[in-house]
């Protein structure tokens, strides 16, 4: 089975920027969506963006639109969340995901079958 792990979550002040990484090992579909999800304490986990391994199109939930964006690196075997603008309320664990399927209009969704171990994201107002 693939296995993902996330790096790059920490502390930052209200405004600021964290890049976030998920390397993948193992074999991951080029149609396979892969995406971000977060879980803030008390709170639901909840999709943050997604995309096809292979590339394509990317998907934003409406909170993180035009301030966060997924990519990823093909010589790296890596996907990136660069996160901008950064708010108090985007603070939780990030996760990076795998579904077996292909990503669209409804990619937040339980589905997804691989899951790295998690990465801090703490924004101070």
């Amino acid at each position: 089975q693939a296995q993902l792990v996330e790096s790059g979550g920490g502390s930052v002040q209200a405004g600021g920027s964290l890049r976030l990484s998920c390397t993948v090992s193992g074999y991951v579909d080029t149609d396979n969506c892969m995406a971000w999800f977060r879980q803030a304490p008390g709170k639901e986990r909840e999709g943050v963006a997604a995309m096809n391994f292979g590339g394509g199109k990317q998907f934003y939930a409406a909170s993180v639109k035009g301030r966060f964006t997924i990519t990823r690196d093909n010589t790296k075997n890596t996907v990136y969340l660069q996160m901008n603008s950064l708010k108090p309320e985007d603070t939780g664990m990030y996760y990076c995901a795998r579904d077996m399927f292909s990503c669209g209009g409804s990619w937040d969704r339980p589905t997804y079958n691989t899951w790295g171990q998690g990465t801090q994201v703490t924004v101070s107002s």
